[in-house]
C-alpha cells in the first residue's frame, strides 16, 4: 500500500516543464519569454492608452480594459513557476503555494470570460440601441459589472478550494503542467473525488459554458437587428465592430474548452499534447488580445501611435 500524505503535513508538488524536452528548457524558454514579455507590454500599453486618453472614455474601451487586467493577472499567476522551470528547473511547489496560483489562474479565467460576455453585451446594445447606448450602459453599471465579474468568479472558486484542501495526496506528487491546474491536483488525490470533479464541472460549465451560450445569443440577436439596417455600407459598419470581440472569443474558448477535454477525456493522448494546448490556453489569449484590438480598432491604433510617436519626441 502507498503511503499516504494528507493535506495537514502540506504536501509538496513537483510542476512539470515540457516532457522529453528537458535539455532544451533553456533554449524553450526563449519564446515563451517573449510571449509573456509581448502579453504584459501588449495589456499594458492598452491600459494605459485607455485610462488616459478622453476619447476611449466609452463602456466599448472600459471593458476592453478589463479584459486587459484579467490579462495581465492570467500572466503574473504563471510566470514565476513556468519560467522557474525552464531557467533552474524549480519544480517544486508547496500545497497552498499551489492552491493559491490555481485560484487565481480560475479566477482569471472565469472573469475573462464574464468580460467576453458582458462586451458581447455591450456591442448588441451599441447595435440595436444606439441612441439608449450611453444611457444603458453608465459608468455606475459598468463598476456594478465590472463587481460582478469579481464576486461571481470568487464565489464559484471557494468551494473548490476548500474540498481541495480536505483531500489526501499519494507519494506521486508530479503534476503535467508547469502551473496548478484544478483538475491536475485533483487526479493525484486518493481520496474519493467524485465531489470535487462534478463540482469542477459545475464551475466550467455554469461560466464558460453559460457565458459561451449567451455570447452565441447576442450574436444572433446582432445579426437580426444588422440585417433589419437599410444601408449596405451601414450593415458592413456594424458588422465590422464586431471583429476584434468575435476574434477574441474564439482564441479564448477553443483552447480552454480543449484542454478540459484533454483533462477528462484524454487518457491516452501523448504527454506532450496537455502541454501543449495548456501553453496555448495560457499565452495566446493575452499576446493575441492587444494585437488584434490595435490592429482592428482604430480608436485603439491612433491612441497607441499617439503615445508612442509623444514618447518618441520626447527621446
Amino acid at each position: 500500500m502507498m503511503p499516504i500524505f494528507p493535506n495537514s503535513t502540506s504536501p509538496t508538488f513537483l510542476l512539470t516543464g515540457v516532457p522529453g524536452l528537458e535539455w532544451a528548457h533553456v533554449w524553450i524558454s526563449i519564446p515563451i519569454c517573449c510571449l509573456y514579455l509581448t502579453a504584459l507590454s501588449g495589456n499594458t500599453l492598452i491600459l494605459f492608452v485607455i485610462l488616459t486618453e478622453p476619447s476611449l472614455h466609452e463602456p466599448m474601451y472600459y471593458f476592453l480594459s478589463m479584459l486587459s487586467t484579467t490579462d495581465i493577472g492570467l500572466c503574473i499567476s504563471t510566470l514565476v513557476t513556468v519560467l522557474g522551470i525552464l531557467w533552474v528547473n524549480a519544480r517544486e511547489i508547496s500545497f497552498n503555494a499551489c492552491l493559491s496560483q490555481m485560484f487565481f489562474i480560475h479566477l482569471f479565467t472565469f472573469m475573462e470570460s464574464s468580460v467576453l460576455l458582458a462586451m458581447a453585451f455591450d456591442r448588441f446594445v451599441a447595435i440595436s440601441n444606439p441612441l439608449r447606448y450611453v444611457t444603458i450602459l453608465t459608468h455606475a453599471r459598468i463598476a456594478q459589472i465590472g463587481l460582478a465579474v469579481i464576486t461571481r468568479g470568487t464565489v464559484i472558486l471557494t468551494p473548490l478550494i476548500i474540498l481541495l484542501k480536505q483531500l489526501s495526496f499519494c507519494r506521486s506528487h508530479v503534476l503535467r503542467h508547469s502551473y496548478c491546474f484544478h483538475p491536475d491536483v485533483m487526479k493525484l488525490s486518493c481520496s474519493d473525488t467524485k465531489i470535487n470533479s462534478a463540482l469542477g464541472l459545475t464551475a466550467i460549465t455554469s461560466t464558460a459554458g453559460v457565458d459561451s451560450i449567451f455570447i452565441v445569443l447576442s450574436y444572433l440577436l446582432i445579426i437580426r437587428s444588422v440585417l433589419s439596417i437599410a444601408s449596405r455600407e451601414e450593415r458592413k459598419k456594424a458588422f465590422s465592430t464586431c471583429i476584434s470581440h468575435i476574434t477574441t472569443v474564439g482564441i479564448f474558448y477553443v483552447p480552454l474548452i480543449s484542454l478540459s477535454f484533454v483533462h477528462r477525456f484524454g487518457k491516452h493522448a501523448p504527454p506532450y499534447v496537455p502541454t501543449l494546448i495548456a501553453n496555448v490556453y495560457l499565452l495566446m489569449p493575452p499576446v493575441m488580445n492587444p494585437i488584434i484590438y490595435s490592429v482592428k480598432t482604430k480608436q485603439i491604433q491612433k491612441a497607441v501611435l499617439k503615445f508612442v510617436c509623444s514618447k518618441g519626441i520626447h527621446i
